[in-house]
């Protein structure tokens, strides 16, 4: 044909439109006459793109080569169809169109036009279909595809089981490939993307079943593919999501729709015939769905659509077809696999909401129920389906669960429910969590689960069912356990994202009497119990009443407890043990809060009560379990290794309670922890080495003589809460037995060599060991074995003079935690002495307790012989052991062995050798021990070995401190090793000098005697400090030893420094003997100043306590350092400096260093000078000081809670100082962290240094105060009202104040305070604030400023008096004269009262002069400051001295008694109160008489003080105020204990109580409330009486003619005028004496014109707004619910835009809010604004019930209308609900309809701004088409 016919054909099919192509070319082949062959192929050539488009893929097509490439396609398309090129005649013309056009065409245009792909592949399959060439295909295009997928997978060639073979395919097989390009032809070979190719597949698959059912021809090839695409599909589920996802779109709808037409194919391959099913295929899918659910989150959700997929292609209830072919017996059916089931389980409870809702819909699905509303059952006759004894939120509840669709069920109970109820109740409830507002969940939630509990027949029998039943059966059984479905719905509530339905399905969980229902109970699986359970009582929510009153506990915790109980009862024994492990396993597991930690904790020891064999036990004396007689644990179940677990676990438990430091909270669960250990561990039974670390795991205090858990660790430890053989103790017996034999293992360690990791172990053991033999021994007969053992065991090991075994330190090591133990117990013993000399204790407590006393003084004195003793032989061991510190001849000439060389350092990291490490250990540890021993000795009794000790010690330190020569690092090693045993030795001395043992140490002589005319202190010292320094200097140490022996230098010196100080204090007054020098003293102190910027952390303790005894010796017995030499100006600020230094790189805020800062730093013998505080340049080193602690305590609460501390005593000592700490002060006092300091309270507790430097701060001006408030927020401010209520009770001790300097310097600094305060209350920005919210800082800062000044009242006097009282009235006034209220809130104003009160009361002449002046002006409008002064003067009537009372109630009664009449009802109602109680206390009763008799205004003030006690509704505020006026004083509330201490116990807001306005405003408010409520309900009786009497035919409105003509009378709009004459001006009008030539008048005239202008227009601005108005939609939006302000905004943008009515808000002070008007562009200024507060609500949409508009709510509930469903009346009022929660019940009982805009995504809600604006447009849209 020629090439311009064909390519003018060709470029016609642009003109021609795909449709009308085949007309097009039946006209052109009939006209032209070319054959239709000819033309396919030329037009296959002149295809409107080049074969090199499909090699690089870049060819991109516009539209109109898209149209014109669609027209060929069509036009050869028809060719085909219509000529038969397609057939067994002409195989290549299908080839050459597969290869040539539409593979090509594939691969160019599926990346960007679909529709064109759509169309081709349309066009094509169509010809494939009609000319029955399917067969065709399996050669060209099958192949082709099958290889893509392939090659995707990763296959390089087909399976041997495949019947269509792709491995090798050639275009040479189908196609003449000789004129093609190589590039070409490879590219072509090359693959399709998987989607396309699984479409295409797709698109065969069902061309092929289609076509054979009317050709059998090519059953052959449909098989086959078949076969293959269920082979292909398989390995598809097995890759990427990709490959899922199109096996899941394509290939299995494909699959089974190809089944649909035959459920079974056989098929012959190799030989063998096959049969291929859908029920086979079906078990394939089943297996490949296994194995994704375990991979991940995203394979379970592919496995789900893979089920939903599978589910929806049969019917499970029709049984007519038949699905089994030949080889499957039984038809595969999913609910028969119990795998199935659970993996729907898993399912509904994860995380991700697709795979919740695709499992609920397989769930639906299997159980064939689509909607759970739609079934409905006979429902018995309800004789009363509310009860009597419901309430009316029980009621709604009912109501509500009956309109969800479970009503139904009610009256079936008693018979039990159906299979079919059971599961739409469950599905009702699961999709109420998932879809449904948070009200219907409370509604209905309790009572259906209720209900399906207690509807269950199952009771009675077992849930197990036999293994040996049919499928049938299995499936059945599976589908009616409905209890074990259960656990589903509270998984999802527990885990649920709204914390109120949280709340809400706990409460129902823990209120079911699981006692009653044991089936339900056993239904449920650990891992319910142990995973969801336990993680829901970690949520806080649960736990509100936790910790409230110091009881850390709650309803929670207890409901938990009885369900954990109920649950572990219905176990087997072995189950038991099993699931009691691993609950308390938990604690390791998992993290958790407070709450949820005691949860926990609780759970386990109701847990261990049930396996020990207490389960039988009532649940409500859990607490009492070990107080009575128990079973016998029957805990045979339980093994060696399950009790050592068990043990470990709990001992975790304990140790994790430290972190939180509540001492409360802690003992609590200590006492749980020792519950559990008793319930089900025999102590004999365990390892004696766990049963140890156990108990060390319990805090010794609560465990000591005085410890509250010390009965109940004694009474498990010695077996006397478990019933024995012989009914007696003892486990005692053989614990102590096991103790002996232990410690003799322990001790008899015959190897050598050791080093300080070993030390550090063997201490931790025989400390542990101590504990535990202390605590079982109940009598002195047990201590025999143990003495004899010491003394046997001593006097061998030490006779033999082992130097390098381990068994003499070990031995060492055991007597110092004996002789620790026993200090411990002396120390508790002499608190326990204490209680008793102060008759605290009676009866059997005090017999007790001197037992205790009397057994430990024969302890003591028993263990004193045998240490004695034993002295004899340690010294002559440790002179020989100590050789290695002043002889080198052990340290191998100094060199270090490489294995050292590398070591760090550290302080366990002995730069030494084995042997010289074991050495240098063992020595000092001799001399631990002897100091040790030498210390208890001495304080018990004497002897010659004492002596011996005291002597070696001498020799020891005169060694030590004595010059050595250190040559290398080895031997500096051992040096400093000496340093570190010096510590010990000076540490005993200290012992000696404080003890009652001193007359040893003067009967020694060596420490005051003297050597060359010096005494020894005076020598040593200076030495010492040389050598040491030395040493640390010389270069031989490395950085991190130098570090340790800078801590043991600071150590020595703190004890140096404290003997001296102990001497000092010895020293007999007038006798200037010192055993040491001044200059001494200077030095160490100089040493330690130049040291403190670089100290570590661990130096700092000591370092600060050798400053403060290194100030006190040298301020010893004089007034202040003024006069001395070293410690000057300079030198303190070289301190301060350094010591914040110091401080401030300490990473941990412990107490006892910041104690020890600031009695260092802040010495009481520095604060009064002058100096020190302030300079001529600025400030002091201490005022500095002093501010820098300030500031940093702004960020840590303990340390300006300990600066106040020790602030305000120093204070208190020198009052002439506060003056220059009047800014601090000021910060003190206005000081507020919400911050609970628990770690303060703990350290307190357990660490003997911080409470030793707390204890040695200035004292407390209250200690009272401080012990109930130093660990709170409030102590800073409380130590300043301390402070000043001792000042002000100085300052008024001697009269006059003058004669003394203190009282003086208290008064001025008094007066001082209290001016600056009121200066800021007046001119501060903060605390002069008008506008600020309730619970603001700024409210907490006035409500702290005034706190103050009220205590202050006592410093008021006459200079200053009139100055005082300014201020105040400014704070209720801005002036006298200006009568503008400032808009302090109640809690505020009562301070100022009360501040007001006692001035007046001090200041009687006041009241005249300034209050009465004040109550006489009616004409103020500050109604809320006159209330205050009513309550001011009718307290000072009453409290004032008799001979000024009568004075000020003639002054202030007669103002006050008009106010009672006032039209502010606070006002009113508080003058009322006031006067009442005046009158009562004041006015006797008259006597009865005439009342002629009596004078008019007796008689007046008898029958008002009548009206006021009889009136009822003056009785009923009275009785609301609660006796507040008998309690109120205005000298007590003006105490620190009246402002702190007497406050209501729950009041967390300031300490401030509340007053007796806002108890007035809340009854009032009330009564208002109630008033309105009441003439609702008697409108709505009158308008249907009115109904009433116009249905009577008789009755007529008359009105008469005069009434009529005044109604017929229009209303004019009048405008007051600028001048308005009056009658006699305008009579003098005429007069010209008065307005000459009527000038005058003729102006006043054009006047009146103007303002005549002036009215009509403003009328007619009036009549456009009316008009305007008039114009809006009569749709009113409710948003009171609604309280973020950008949503607020956009709705008032909506309204106006839309011209609703009205938006009513609960505050319209919100439309002054600065981003509500960058919302809102100005809508709020033409939409109108009304406020209905939330309390309100009901009556507003009530009110507007009544006027004729429909209230309609947006919220989603079970009987919700559809936006576009809905028909909006014109009157609406529409209300939103809130941003999280939607309407609340009580507000829809009121909606006349619910209705809800239609959603098609994954998330369920919308903003509630565009919920509102979607829904104002429906209505606007339904306005505007009527």
């Amino acid at each position: 044909m020629d090439s311009s016919v064909i390519t003018s054909l060709s470029l016609s099919f642009k003109q021609v439109p795909p449709a009308a192509v085949p007309a097009f070319l039946d006209c052109v082949l009939s006209s032209t006459g070319v054959s239709p062959l000819t033309l396919f192929e030329s037009l296959i050539n002149e295809l409107p793109f080049r074969l090199e488009d499909t090699v690089n893929g870049d060819k991109r097509f516009d539209s109109d080569e898209c149209n014109h490439i669609a027209s060929l396609v069509a036009g050869l398309c028809h060719l085909l169809k219509s000529f038969g090129f397609g057939a067994a005649d002409n195989p290549n013309t299908l080839q050459l169109f597969v290869w040539r056009v539409f593979i090509p065409l594939m691969k160019m245009v599926r990346a960007y036009d679909l529709d064109m792909l759509n169309t081709i592949v349309q066009l094509f399959f169509d010809v494939v279909i009609e000319t029955s060439v399917l067969d065709k295909l399996g050669v060209s295009l099958v192949p082709f595809l099958m290889r893509s997928v392939g090659v995707s997978m990763g296959m390089l060639q087909h399976e041997e089981s495949d019947f269509i073979k792709w491995g090798e395919l050639l275009l040479c097989d189908s196609l003449d490939t000789i004129s093609m390009d190589e590039n070409y032809i490879a590219n072509l070979s090359g693959l399709f993307p998987i989607p396309l190719s699984c479409h295409l597949l797709n698109l065969i698959l069902n061309a092929a079943f289609q076509s054979h059912q009317a050709a059998q021809e090519v059953e052959s090839f449909a098989a086959g593919m078949l076969w293959d695409l269920c082979n292909t599909t398989e390995r598809l589920l097995s890759q990427s999501v990709e490959h899922r996802s199109c096996a899941v779109s394509f290939l299995i709808p494909a699959i089974f729709k190809a089944f649909s037409s035959q459920c079974s194919l056989k098929m012959s391959r190799q030989g063998n015939m096959y049969i291929l099913s859908r029920n086979g295929f079906k078990k394939r899918i089943w297996e490949c769905c296994k194995k994704l659910f375990s991979v991940g989150s995203m394979e379970r959700r592919d496995a789900y659509s893979v089920l939903s997929l599978c589910l929806s292609t049969g019917s499970w209830a029709d049984e007519t077809e038949s699905l089994v072919s030949q080889k499957d017996p039984v038809e595969f059916d999913f609910r028969s696999e119990h795998e199935f089931w659970d993996e729907i389980k898993k399912g509904l409870v994860v995380d991700e909401s697709l795979v919740r809702k695709q499992s609920l819909h397989i769930l639906k699905s299997v159980l064939s129920i689509s909607e759970v509303n739609n079934t409905s059952a006979e429902k018995k006759p309800e004789a009363d389906s509310v009860h009597r004894s419901m309430t009316k939120k029980e009621t709604w509840a009912e109501k509500e669960a009956k309109s969800l669709g479970v009503g139904e069920l009610y009256g079936s109970v008693d018979s039990g429910l159906s299979s079919q109820q059971e599961w739409q109740a469950f599905l009702l409830l699961y999709e109420m969590l998932e879809e449904y507002g948070t009200h219907l969940v409370e509604a209905a939630w309790g009572n259906q689960i209720d209900l399906l509990i207690k509807s269950s027949p199952r009771y009675d029998g077992s849930l197990k069912s036999d293994c040996n039943n049919s499928h049938h059966m299995e499936i059945s059984d599976e589908e009616t356990k409905i209890l074990d479905w259960l656990e589903v719905l509270w998984n999802r509530g527990f885990r649920h994202d709204n914390p109120l339905v949280r709340c809400t399905v706990m409460e129902s969980f823990l209120c079911i009497e699981w006692r009653r229902y044991k089936t339900c109970t056993q239904s449920m699986s650990q891992t319910f119990v142990l995973g969801p359970f336990i993680e829901g009582l970690n949520d806080p929510i649960h736990h509100k009443d936790f910790g409230l009153k110091g009881i850390y506990t709650s309803r929670t915790i207890e409901g938990a407890a009885q369900y954990v109980c109920a649950y572990t009862s219905c176990l087997s024994p072995r189950n038991r043990v099993g699931f009691f492990i691993n609950l308390a396993s938990l604690a390791k597991k998992q993290s958790f809060g407070r709450a949820g930690f005691m949860a926990l904790v609780q759970c386990i020891v109701s847990t261990s009560y049930v396996v020990g064999g207490y389960g039988d036990k009532e649940m409500g004396h859990l607490e009492d379990k070990f107080s009575r007689t128990a079973h016998e644990p029957s805990c045979e179940h339980l093994s060696q290794d399950d009790v050592t677990h068990i043990l470990d676990i709990l001992k975790f438990v304990a140790e994790s309670s430290r972190q939180h430091f509540n001492h409360k909270y802690r003992i609590r669960v200590y006492q749980k922890v020792l519950e559990t250990a008793a319930s089900v561990v025999n102590p004999c039974m365990v390892p004696l080495g766990t049963l140890l670390q156990f108990v060390s795991a319990i805090p010794r205090e609560f465990t000591d003589h005085d410890g509250s858990l010390r009965k109940l660790m004694l009474e498990w430890l010695q077996g006397c809460n478990r019933k024995t053989s012989n009914s007696l103790c003892t486990d005692g017996n053989r614990l102590l037995a096991s103790l002996y034999e232990y410690l003799k293992g322990f001790i008899s360690d015959h190897a050598e060599n050791f080093d300080d990791d070993d030390l550090e172990a063997w201490d931790s053991q025989t400390k542990r060991w101590a504990r535990v033999f202390f605590l079982i021994i109940d009598s002195e007969e047990q201590l025999t074995d143990i003495i004899m053992f010491v003394q046997k065991s001593g006097l061998s090991i030490f006779q033999e003079k082992n130097h390098l075994a381990r068994g003499p330190t070990k031995f060492l090591i055991f007597i110092l935690s004996m002789l620790l133990e026993l200090q411990n117990m002396q120390d508790g013993i002499s608190e326990l002495s204490s209680l008793m000399k102060r008759k605290t204790c009676i009866g059997s407590v005090e017999k007790t307790g001197k037992q205790i006393v009397g057994d430990a003084s024969v302890i003591k004195k028993k263990f004193a012989v045998v240490l004695l003793s034993l002295l004899k032989e340690l010294i002559p061991f440790a002179d020989s052991s100590c050789l290695i510190f002043w002889s080198h001849t052990t340290v191998e000439n100094g060199t270090l062995p490489g294995s050292v060389i590398g070591k760090l350092g550290g302080p366990s990291q002995r730069r030494l050798s084995g042997p010289s490490t074991t050495a240098v250990l063992e020595a000092v540890t001799l001399v631990k021990t002897i100091g040790w021993i030498l210390s208890y000795c001495a304080q018990v009794t004497s002897g010659i070995e004492l002596n011996l000790a005291l002597a070696f010690f001498w020799k020891f330190t005169q060694h030590t401190i004595s010059s050595q020569i250190c040559n290398s690092e080895a031997a500096a090693e051992v040096y400093l090793a000496a340093f570190e045993a010096l510590v010990a030795v000076l540490s005993a001395f200290v012992s000696l000098c404080s003890a009652g043992a001193f007359n040893l140490l003067e009967n020694d002589n060596t420490l005051l005697s003297m050597v060359d005319g010096e005494f020894w202190l005076q020598v040593s010292v200076p030495a010492f400090l040389h050598n040491i320094n030395h040493l640390l200097t010389a270069g031989l140490l490395v950085r991190s030893r130098r570090a340790v022996l800078l801590s043991w230098k600071w150590l020595c010196v703190e004890s140096l420094l404290s003997v001296m100080h102990i001497l000092d204090a010895r020293r007999i007054p007038g006798d200037r003997k010192s055993f040491f020098s001044d200059d001494t003293v200077k030095s160490i102190f100089q040493d330690i100043v130049e040291s403190l910027e670089n100290a570590g952390e661990g130096s700092a303790l000591p370092m600060l306590k050798s400053v403060r005894l290194a100030l006190g010796i040298l301020a010893s017995g004089k007034s202040s350092l003024d006069g001395f030499l070293g410690v000057d100006t300079q030198t303190m600020w070289q301190l301060v400096k350094s010591c914040w230094i110091l401080h401030i790189s300490c990473k941990k805020r412990r107490v006892a260093p910041i104690a020890a800062l600031l009695s260092s730093v802040l010495h009481s013998s520095l604060f009064s000078n002058k100096d020190m505080h302030i300079a001529e340049d600025g400030n002091g080193p201490l005022k500095w000081f002093v501010e820098k602690v300030l500031e940093e305590g702004q960020k840590s609460p303990r340390t300006i809670r300990l600066a106040a501390l020790h602030l305000t005593g120093l204070w208190l000592m020198y009052p002439r100082t506060i003056k220059y700490y009047i800014k601090e002060l000021r910060l003190l006092t206005l000081y507020g962290s919400v911050a609970f300091d628990e770690d303060f309270e703990a350290e307190l507790s357990d660490n003997n240094d911080a409470r030793t430097e707390v204890s040695l701060l200035a004292k407390s001006p209250d200690p009272e105060l401080t012990e109930l408030f130093i660990n709170t927020e409030l102590y800073a401010r409380v130590s300043v009202a301390g402070l000043f209520q001792k000042l002000a009770n100085l300052a008024n001790m001697v009269e006059p104040a003058s004669q003394n300097q203190d009282c003086q310097d208290a008064l001025v600094a008094g007066k001082l305070f209290l001016l600056e305060l009121l200066d800021a209350a007046v001119h501060d920005k903060d605390l002069s604030k008008e506008l600020y919210k309730k619970y603001s800082a700024i409210h907490r800062r006035k409500i702290r400023a005034w706190q103050m000044i009220c205590i202050m009242s006592r410093f008021v006097s006459n200079d200053i008096v009139h100055q005082v009282m300014d201020s105040v009235h400014i704070c209720l006034h801005v002036s006298l004269q200006e009568q503008t209220e400032r808009n302090n809130l109640p809690a505020v104003r009562q301070y100022l009262e009360t501040f007001a009160i006692n001035i007046y009361l001090n200041f009687p002449a006041l009241v005249k002069e300034q209050l009465v002046p004040i109550l006489k002006n009616y004409d103020t409008k500050a109604q809320q400051a006159l209330s205050s002064y009513v309550f001011v003067a009718a307290n000072i009537i009453l409290h004032a001295e008799k001979t000024a009372q009568q004075t000020h109630l003639r002054e202030l009664l007669p103002p006050i008694i008009p106010l009672l009449t006032s039209h502010h009802h606070s006002l009113r109602g508080f003058a009322q109160l006031l006067v009442h109680r005046v009158l009562f206390r004041l006015f006797p009763p008259v006597e009865s008489a005439s009342s002629q008799t009596i004078p008019l205004e007796k008689l007046s003030f008898e029958n008002l003080k009548s009206y006021l006690d009889k009136n009822p509704d003056c009785s009923r505020l009275r009785a609301s105020m609660e006796g507040f006026l008998d309690a109120y004083d205005p000298s007590t509330s003006a105490t620190p204990a009246g402002v702190f201490v007497n406050r209501v116990e729950d009041t967390e807001f300031e300490c401030v109580p509340t007053c007796l306005m806002d108890n007035v405003l809340s009854f009032l408010n009330d009564v208002r409330e109630d008033l309105r409520a009441s003439m609702a309900k008697d409108v709505v009786t009158i308008k249907n009486e009115g109904f009433k009497m116009n249905e009577l035919p008789d009755c007529r409105l008359t009105v008469s003619t005069k009434d009529e003509q005044k109604l017929s009378e229009p209303s004019s709009l009048d405008f007051q005028k600028k001048i308005t004459l009056s009658k006699h001006e305008k009579q003098d009008a005429s007069s010209t004496s008065v307005l000459r030539n009527g000038e005058t008048y003729k102006r006043l005239f054009e006047m009146e014109k103007e303002d005549e202008l002036v009215s009509q227009l403003l009328r007619s601005r009036s009549m456009e707004v009316e008009r305007l108005k008039s114009d809006r939609q009569s749709l009113i939006l409710v948003a009171s619910l609604v309280d973020r302000i950008p949503n607020l905004a956009g709705l008032a943008r909506t309204c106006e835009v839309f011209k609703a009515s009205g938006l009513v808000v609960a505050d319209a002070n919100i439309i002054h809010d600065k981003q509500f008007q960058l919302i809102s562009v100005t809508a709020e200024k033409w939409v109108p604004i009304m406020e209905v507060p939330v309390n309100s609500l009901k009556l507003f949409l009530e009110k507007k019930k009544r006027d004729g508009f429909s209230i309609l709510g947006l919220e989603q509930t079970a009987n919700s209308i559809s936006l576009d469903k809905h028909q909006f009346p014109k009157k609406t009022v529409l209300v939103l609900g809130r941003e999280k929660e939607g309407i609340p019940v009580d507000i829809i009982h009121i909606l006349d309809a619910c209705i809800e805009i239609p959603q098609l995504g994954v998330v369920r809600s919308l903003n509630v701004h565009v919920s509102g604006a979607i829904a104002l447009w429906e209505y606007t849209r339904q306005q505007r088409i009527q």
